[in-house]
């Protein structure tokens, strides 16, 4: 009989799995799985525990939000390095924005995720690193990006979304701006930006990405933003129209779609890895390694479509 671990976070998001545990432990057992579940304890804990342990399971499922994923994901990859062997993850969404499981329609209902893992297929997927550290869908600097770590996990739980919304507000009037030279493959640029994002996601901070018209989630390149310090009143309203209604302005937005980036700075920048505090650099190199790791995917139509919701 196959083994399979199920990674809990039992803080995570608003939606909790507690009263559909026994379904979703009785889905996998009649897939023929032996379950075991693990409640993380902490930050960094359910990497940890992977690594050590994960070596005795056939698939590893985990339950929370984008972080709990990152953690899973970063725990199996370690592992993997180890024994040579690829070990598939499973995904139960139950964090605040769950960009991923939008993204790759994933059911934010839980019992019907835990159908869509034992009934899917395995699909590789690019993954990134900055230094030691990997990320699943996005980093990110510059405004709005500590708006996920900064906002306490209580007001997550009680507002959901909105939790970050008025948190982002606070950010608005106290823009920092940084001069950077960045490299996406062999086009360089310079100037000063209010914002980074590399990723690979069909949504970003519960809305949907900017450039994402013909992104693959395995293709390995990520689609690269970098927003302009705006000049006026006007320019800052232009580039919120662009994000709120996924328009791109190309005088004030600058896209490109890169497997390696280089960006240095004077001041060192502070990234968010996907939603997570991921440290900061000088200068930060971030890799695209292409299907490094492999996720269940019940209805795989945006994956293999590479196009938003409205384009499928």
């Amino acid at each position: 009989m196959d083994k399979l671990l199920f990674v809990i976070n039992p803080k995570a998001g608003k939606i909790t799995i507690k009263d559909d545990l026994f379904n979703i432990i009785e889905i996998f057992s009649k897939a023929g799985y032996r379950v075991e579940v693990y409640p993380t304890k902490g930050p960094g804990d359910a990497e940890k525990y992977i690594e050590k342990s994960g070596r005795k399971y056939d698939l590893i499922v985990c339950a929370g939000g984008d972080g709990t994923l990152d953690n899973t994901v970063t725990g199996i990859l370690k592992l993997e390095k180890k024994i040579h062997t690829r070990i598939p993850v499973g995904y139960i969404p139950c964090g605040t924005t769950n960009d991923l499981a939008r993204s790759l329609k994933i059911s934010r209902n839980p019992v019907d995720a835990a159908l869509g893992i034992v009934n899917g297929d395995a699909c590789e997927m690019d993954i990134g690193s900055l230094g030691e550290k990997f990320f699943v869908y996005v980093a990110a600097f510059g405004v709005f990006t500590d708006v996920s770590y900064n906002t306490s996990q209580k007001l997550k739980n009680i507002l959901g979304h909105s939790a970050y919304v008025l948190e982002a507000f606070k950010n608005i009037t106290n823009m920092k701006t940084y001069n950077i030279n960045a490299e996406f493959d062999d086009k360089t640029v310079t100037g000063e930006y209010i914002y980074g994002q590399i990723s690979n996601s069909l949504s970003v901070g519960g809305f949907r990405a900017i450039g994402t018209k013909h992104m693959s989630f395995c293709d390995g390149k990520f689609e690269c933003l970098l927003i302009r310090k705006p000049q006026n009143p006007a320019e800052l309203s232009r580039i919120l129209y662009s994000i709120v209604t996924n328009e791109m302005d190309d005088e004030l937005i600058f896209y490109e779609k890169a497997k390696r980036i280089v960006i240095e700075s004077d001041v060192e920048i502070p990234w968010a890895l996907d939603g997570e505090y991921g440290g900061e650099y000088l200068k930060s190199e971030i890799i695209n390694n292409q299907k490094a790791f492999s996720i269940m995917l019940w209805d795989k139509s945006t994956y293999n479509s590479g196009k938003t919701e409205d384009e499928s």
